[in-house]
């Protein structure tokens, strides 16, 4: 700790923590609209953000997925924040555990007793004992069982939005339905992001190429907002990728710095009902374009 009392944040979750406010940025929602949009509340993000407390895994997978990202990244980072943080524990810090494991009550079979001795009643008395004895190894056996579950249920808190983070029920299944900001003619322009119209569920991509200088570009399209845009990857500082539709206006990004090479670019979006007539051409820096088309609807992502 520092003279302050504030506790160290590890390399790795300081890392972790600013990815995640780059996605923030992104999606343009304010912590208040976070918390209405995920099952983790204001006051937790305000934390995830600033690296005060580790977030949970789904929180990292439901940001990603409001900012239409892969979040094989941000999830790599937070295997390495969650070691960290888990290691900074185990010194003096308490940090979250799992429930221990369920163990199921093992099959205890009935007690053997020996058939009655007729023809040597004196040995009676010593399989007496031995029945008793293991009737009383199998209520024990029980007996132990019955306390390692009362144990094992005994450890969950009160219920709240912001549950323990090692939990998978903490982040169950919630409604993964997001109302776009725009539709039709109003996404003209519009950044796919910022509009909610790449979410989870709400888009298909209908083309996936690779240039020959290793640039990616993905045609996407939302019929629920009803326009199509592009996002590209693995750019070259200088490369222009350009979308054009017949009849509307060009939309068009540029790597222009080193950040730029690093990140998913999106144009803007085109208001259409006829996605299937979007090109998309890569003009890289002194290379010759190369332009593509979609061949076949692809699968909703």
């Amino acid at each position: 700790m520092s003279g302050g009392g504030e506790r160290l944040v590890p390399a790795e979750c300081g890392r972790l923590a600013a990815g995640l406010r780059e996605l923030k940025d992104r999606t343009g929602l304010s912590l208040a609209a976070l918390g209405e949009r995920t099952p983790y509340s204001k006051s937790s993000w305000e934390r995830y953000l600033n690296g005060k407390k580790l977030p949970p895994r789904q929180a990292v997978d439901a940001l990603c997925r409001l900012a239409g990202e892969p979040a094989d990244r941000l999830l790599a980072l937070w295997e390495l924040a969650e070691q960290s943080w888990s290691g900074r524990a185990a010194a003096g810090e308490p940090s979250p555990q799992p429930p221990p494991p369920v163990v199921p009550p093992p099959v205890v079979p009935p007690p053997v007793v020996p058939p009655p001795v007729v023809a040597e009643p004196e040995r009676r008395p010593f399989l007496v004992r031995r029945v008793l004895l293991s009737a009383a190894v199998a209520v024990l056996v029980v007996a132990g069982v019955v306390a390692a579950l009362v144990l094992a249920s005994g450890g969950s808190g009160a219920g709240g939005r912001d549950r323990d983070p090692a939990n998978p029920i903490a982040a169950a299944s919630y409604p993964q339905s997001y109302e776009p900001g725009c539709r039709g003619t109003e996404c003209e322009g519009a950044d796919p992001t910022q509009m909610g119209c790449g979410a989870q569920g709400m888009l298909v991509t209908l083309l996936q190429r690779r240039a020959a200088g290793g640039q990616r570009v993905e045609i996407r399209y939302s019929e629920m907002c009803g326009a199509v845009w592009v996002r590209s990857m693995n750019l070259r500082l200088g490369d222009h990728v350009v979308l054009t539709l017949p009849g509307a206006d060009a939309k068009e990004l540029k790597a222009a710095s080193q950040r730029d090479t690093e990140l998913y670019l999106s144009t803007a979006m085109t208001a259409t009902k006829d996605p299937e007539k979007a090109r998309v051409c890569v003009l890289p820096a002194g290379g010759s374009p190369e332009c593509f088309v979609p061949q076949s609807p692809a699968p909703r992502v």
